[in-house]
């Protein structure tokens, strides 16, 4: 079903008292969605762990004071049917994971129990529900079998895993097609739920371990080279607020239409052929901080991919999403926000954060979104 870009992006009011429960709300992703959502007006509850880097970006928002916040983990099924149900949401959004790729190696067995069977307890925790309910269950980029092809993947292509990490996002996937071909059929219409999968997600505040964009922000504020692993490898970079775009635009969908069209996987990428290398990403970084970097590739490191794109076209087409910032935006918003909390004379980051979700907001305006 194919709508006119922008169409249903104009509903800034559409979240206003709405009832929100966002898992995962105190990692980056889920702290910049949590913000926006409150943005709008939305009564958000989290369910998470506790922030698991320091500093968070959670915690830097103040966002616990804003938010209902609860720290629970995924995997006790019975405590999360319990706080789903007094939450009582319009829409869930399930961010809740353990996402790191390195780590899964590391910890095999729990990315599998908090990514499988905790997905799974939010499923039955969606099926206990009266409804209507509209639930955007987030997985990645990396579900599908890399064959390190040329072309992008679309939502039809074999999913797979190499990795633990990429593996256990793979069975989500087929774990929540199970579900929702079992128990959320489209004919019943009281429970609707999509998937997300997001290119690779940059942005201020993500302060993990192992990841491009905060090794070069801790690197270069320490006046050291930025050391890169995998300089050739190429992803699919974005800035964190395009598939929060994207999840938020399908959630508005799957609460306001039946269409079995939008109860499906949807991809959220940058713009065909704007993929890059790590070694670009690196060097467009050092225009705005300037600084060195080195070769880090260490023979026998860990498998990861080489190459990974994806095609955004179910999106553009079935929900009339697309990106707005290019890539060279997308590094220069990115590498301010980190400069600026970095450098700066006592940074305020809530503003900081704030004004880059209002720049996005603008672009989106300009070309006839919200």
């Amino acid at each position: 079903m194919a709508v006119r870009p922008g169409a249903l992006e104009g509903m800034v009011d559409f979240w206003r008292g709405k009832r929100v429960l966002v898992t995962g709300h105190t990692g980056f992703k889920g702290a910049w969605l949590s913000l926006w959502l409150l943005e709008r007006g939305a009564r958000v509850t989290g369910i998470a762990l506790p922030p698991q880097e320091e500093p968070s970006l959670f915690t830097q928002l103040g966002l616990a004071e804003r938010l209902e916040h609860h720290e629970l983990d995924i995997r006790n099924g019975a405590a999360l049917r319990r706080l789903v149900a007094e939450t009582a949401p319009d829409i869930v959004f399930h961010l809740a994971a353990q996402a790191l790729v390195l780590r899964s190696y590391r910890e095999p067995e729990e990315t599998w129990a908090t990514n499988v069977m905790g997905t799974l307890n939010v499923l039955e925790a969606l099926r206990a529900l009266e409804g209507p309910v509209a639930a955007v269950m987030v997985t990645t980029d990396k579900v599908y079998e890399n064959e390190e092809w040329e072309f992008a993947y679309r939502e039809s292509d074999p999913l797979g895993g190499h990795d633990p990490y990429s593996a256990s996002k793979a069975a989500v996937e087929i774990l929540v097609s199970s579900w929702r071909r079992s128990f959320f059929s489209p004919e019943g219409r009281r429970i609707r739920v999509a998937t997300a999968r997001a290119g690779n997600v940059i942005g201020g505040g993500d302060w993990a371990e192992n990841r491009i964009l905060p090794d070069i922000a801790r690197a270069l504020s320490a006046g050291e080279p930025v050391r890169v692993r995998n300089p050739h490898a190429v992803r699919p970079w974005q800035h964190v607020l395009e598939p929060l775009s994207g999840y938020m635009l399908l959630a508005e969908r799957l609460y306001l239409s039946d269409d079995p069209a939008c109860q499906d996987a949807f991809n959220f990428g940058p713009a065909g052929g704007d993929e890059r290398t790590v070694r670009e990403v690196v060097e467009e970084a050092l225009k705005h901080w300037p600084g060195r970097w080195e070769d880090a590739s260490a023979p026998g490191a860990p498998h990861e991919a080489g190459r990974l794109a994806l095609t955004a076209d179910r999106a553009r087409l079935r929900l009339g999403w697309r990106p707005r910032w290019n890539f060279a935006t997308t590094i220069a918003e990115t590498i301010g926000w980190y400069r600026t909390a970095l450098e700066g004379d006592a940074p305020d980051i809530p503003a900081l954060t704030r004004g880059c979700l209002r720049r996005f907001e603008a672009a989106r305006a300009m070309e006839g979104g919200t």
